[in-house]
């Protein structure tokens, strides 16, 4: 039986059930189950991605997508112009702060061990709109990331060379006459060799990554222990300044915090390859913490030996490492350093394009892009299509633009991602689904079985009715309580949701409050205090009050339980959410006027495709408690 929902939620349909939206602001909201996937792949339509990754596995890719390039130049920027000596401290503060995503993440990975990552994340917890925009922005990430990052080692391969001028033709970067573009054949053909190396399968991809990301950390730790052995051989002079360890302040080390936590994101490709570990419950957590400590260990300890061994200020911004190691007449060690460059390039790489097909395969599953992209080759049980097709747009890229001015779009997405993934703990923890949608298909099997049970059968049956009475008189049985006492305590469940709701939001609202007035530098002084202050208010109050009020006592069992469960909840969520809108918001306006373009294209697309195509469309949302029954009348009709 179908009835008008009073609190405007769609259309109530059978047991307290509602009809899922197609149009209006419904569609945006909908929810879909944890597994949703495993039941789709129960139909037998698609074939499943392989289970082969272990923590190993997971730890290499974790690494490799982590370091790049970036610490072999990044360092040197850094100490010069912001931390000096202090840029062990920046690396140690960024680093923690990249831990409160990664705890964010391995709760949810367990939780919702699926592919899509944060995607996946969002539309369980937030909804479709969020996480059409979610996914979104990471395909703009991998996609980007991974041209920007191929373009980065032609020059590291030039230095093998002895320069530009010695690069062979097929290598070297060429003008096209009469359109001034650069072509660099290198990069795309690196893409391309990583895309086939992809399409072979998730182990095969993940050994060559293990190989390569070996070979990187080889190379950092050449650096730790010969620069330590020659720091302590000169004494470690670059410690010994008048200035001191804190050239810049504190403000200082903060500000070169905030430039050096883009040397942490990669660890979030981790959770996008959930469907293929063996045991996601105990891998995904181990792999992203494990691979988080090392690159950060390895961070600090580079750092630690190179600003010790030259002066802050006499590091060379491109080359900080080969300078310094050239300063004691070690200048062969640049070839060992370009080697560690290049791999930790090869292996950024890889993981930029390894989550990306994933994405693509979530969504589409999900019908909110075309089927093709869904389809698992039943050989190499790996996403082939949206793999391809991934190689082809960013070897296309790499090979006719240069994506380096677009690379600050790259953190639009990898942000994002990690600032819903935190509201998405929120969320579980004090308010999570309470709804599950179902095929609108099962509203007629449930009138055809209560017809069945029923004594009247020449009449049609109320299946509202039905079932309302038939769990009513099932919970009185098994609780044994005047009903009074029941709708009491539901009374009182449904008042702390609504209290659990408000305070995230407002606390999400205060944060984007004090982000906004901590980054408008041009705003007069006492407009932005007064903001951080309300902000600030807010921030503080949500905070106290969902730390006081009960979490829900369904997080237990929601999704899949014996994984990881994030602590200090909720402060650290909150802290990871200020952390990420804020470097969200300071990455300034020509930044967000490209990606705002990008959302806007992505948003058509959901418009016009997306929403109409959706696997919820006219999905029945039915109470969790009365899902599993649903569910069980439906195998026994089907039986």
């Amino acid at each position: 039986m179908i009835v008008k929902d009073d609190n405007g939620g769609g259309v109530r349909v059978g047991v307290g059930g509602r009809l899922s939206s197609s149009s209006g602001f419904g569609s945006f909201i909908r929810r879909k189950q944890v597994d949703s996937v495993q039941f789709k792949a129960h139909g037998g339509s698609h074939h499943q991605l392989a289970r082969k990754l272990s923590a190993v596995d997971l730890v290499a890719i974790g690494v490799g997508s982590t370091i790049g390039a970036g610490v072999y130049i990044l360092i040197g920027t850094v100490a010069r112009e912001h931390a000096g000596p202090a840029l062990v401290i920046s690396l140690l503060i960024a680093g923690i702060a990249a831990a409160l995503s990664a705890f964010c993440y391995a709760e949810l990975a367990c939780r919702c061990p699926s592919a899509g990552s944060a995607y996946h994340y969002a539309y369980i917890c937030l909804g479709e709109g969020v996480a059409w925009l979610v996914g979104w922005g990471l395909i703009l990430e991998y996609t980007i990331g991974g041209s920007a990052v191929a373009r980065g080692i032609t020059p590291n391969l030039a230095l093998f060379f002895g320069g530009w001028d010695n690069l062979p033709f097929f290598l070297a970067r060429q003008t096209l006459p009469g359109l001034g573009v650069v072509v660099d054949p290198c990069a795309a053909a690196l893409i391309v060799i990583v895309t086939l190396l992809l399409c072979l399968g998730i182990k095969e991809s993940s050994l060559a990554q293990s190989i390569v990301t070996t070979i990187n950390v080889c190379a950092m730790l050449f650096v730790i222990i010969v620069g330590g052995y020659l720091g302590f051989q000169s004494g470690w002079i670059g410690y010994e300044l008048p200035s001191g360890y804190f050239p810049y302040g504190v403000n200082g080390v903060f500000a070169g915090s905030a430039i050096v936590f883009f040397s942490y994101i990669g660890f979030d490709a981790v959770s996008s390859t959930a469907e293929e570990v063996k045991n996601p419950q105990r891998d995904l957590p181990l792999g992203i913490s494990i691979a988080l400590c090392l690159c950060c260990i390895l961070y600090m300890l580079v750092a630690a030996v190179i600003v010790g061994l030259v002066p802050y200020y006499r590091l060379d911004p491109d080359t900080p490492i080969s300078s310094a190691f050239s300063s004691y007449g070690m200048k062969w060690a640049v070839y060992v350093i370009t080697t560690g460059a290049v791999t930790a390039l090869c292996s950024s790489l890889m993981g930029s394009l390894l989550p990306q097909p994933r994405t693509f395969m979530a969504m589409a599953r999900d019908g909110l892009l075309p089927s093709f992209f869904s389809d698992i080759n039943k050989h190499t049980q790996v996403p082939l299509k949206s793999t391809i097709v991934t190689g082809v747009l960013a070897a296309t890229l790499a090979f006719f633009m240069d994506v380096s001015q677009l690379a600050g779009m790259v953190s639009v997405g990898t942000l994002l991602a990690f600032t819903t993934v935190a509201v998405s703990v929120l969320i579980i923890r004090y308010v999570p689904p309470n709804e599950i949608p179902i095929p609108s298909s099962l509203q007629t099997s449930i009138d055809q079985h209560s017809c069945v049970h029923d004594e009247h059968r020449a009449s049609p049956i109320d299946t509202a009715s039905y079932c309302d009475n038939h769990l009513h008189d099932k919970s009185e049985a098994l609780l044994g309580q005047p009903l009074i006492i029941k709708e009491s305590k539901e009374h009182k469940e449904i008042s702390r949701r609504k209290l659990a709701a408000w305070t995230i939001a407002l606390l999400c609202l205060g944060i984007l409050i004090v982000a906004c007035a901590a980054s408008a530098n041009r705003c007069p002084s006492i407009l932005r205090f007064t903001s951080c202050g309300v902000g600030g208010i807010l921030i503080l109050c949500s905070v106290i009050v969902l730390a006081c009020i009960e979490q829900d006592d369904t997080r237990h069992s929601f999704g899949h339980t014996g994984g990881f469960v994030c602590p200090f909840v909720p402060f650290l969520p909150a802290a990871c959410i200020l952390i990420n809108t804020y470097l969200l918001i300071d990455l300034g306006v020509d930044t967000w006027l490209r990606v705002s373009m990008w959302l806007l294209i992505g948003v058509f697309i959901y418009l016009f495709y997306g929403r109409s195509h959706s696997s919820l469309l006219n999905a029945i949302y039915v109470p969790a408690a009365y899902a599993r029954e649903i569910l069980g009348i439906q195998e026994e009709h089907l039986a």
